[in-house]
């Protein structure tokens, strides 16, 4: 299949990789794990057995006209542990290699028929100017865009922390969750070569 590239001309690229149906289901699982994988889990609270203090029975069950206490550390007591106490725990769920490269095809391939793929020969800047970036995708008529290299472009990132709306990545580090963030993507011709290889 063809991919028009912004200006003039297009690009072969393969059918497996960019014209791939979409499969909703294996999105949201790869999505849903990819964001699981990347919380924390360190919350921890205290039980009652964890609690210090409390060990003698702050007063007599009987005679005093007050209910039973058996500890200071009773959880319905203030400074008391936890009923059901957090603890530490690890929220990643498994997502195989194929299952991965599937989902990213799946978004690509949607992104094409979205037209929300914008193919560019490169994009340099003479220097790390916000004013310069933001003229370029003015010029593209992109707003609210994630835009792909091939690598890290040191210019790139700097002229574009200022920019809201505006998210850097490279060929190597895409997920499914930043593809998705925003409106469009403007990717590179050696990026989007390089995607491809990674898909087929």
């Amino acid at each position: 299949m063809k991919l028009k590239m912004q200006g003039s001309g297009s690009v072969d690229v393969l059918d497996s990789a960019f014209g791939a149906e979409f499969n909703e289901p294996l999105v949201h699982q790869v999505v849903t794990a990819y964001l699981s994988g990347s919380r924390a889990g360190t919350k921890a609270q205290k039980n009652r057995a964890a609690v210090r203090g409390g060990g003698a029975k702050p007063w007599a069950q009987k005679g005093t006209g007050r209910a039973r206490a058996g500890t200071i550390r009773s959880p319905i007591w203030v400074g008391g542990g936890r009923t059901f106490a957090a603890k530490p725990r690890d929220y990643k769920q498994k997502v195989n290699k194929k299952m991965y490269r599937a989902a990213l095809r799946s978004v690509f391939s949607e992104l094409v028929r979205q037209d929300r793929l914008v193919v560019v020969k490169d994009l340099e800047l003479e220097a790390p100017k916000t004013k310069m970036l933001a003229g370029k995708l003015k010029d593209l008529d992109l707003d609210n865009v994630l835009i792909l290299n091939e690598a890290f472009e040191e210019k790139i990132f700097l002229a574009a922390r200022n920019l809201p709306n505006v998210g850097i990545c490279d060929a190597a580090s895409i997920d499914p969750v930043v593809l998705i963030r925003f409106e469009k993507v403007l990717i590179t011709l050696p990026a989007l070569k390089l995607i491809e290889e990674r898909l087929s």
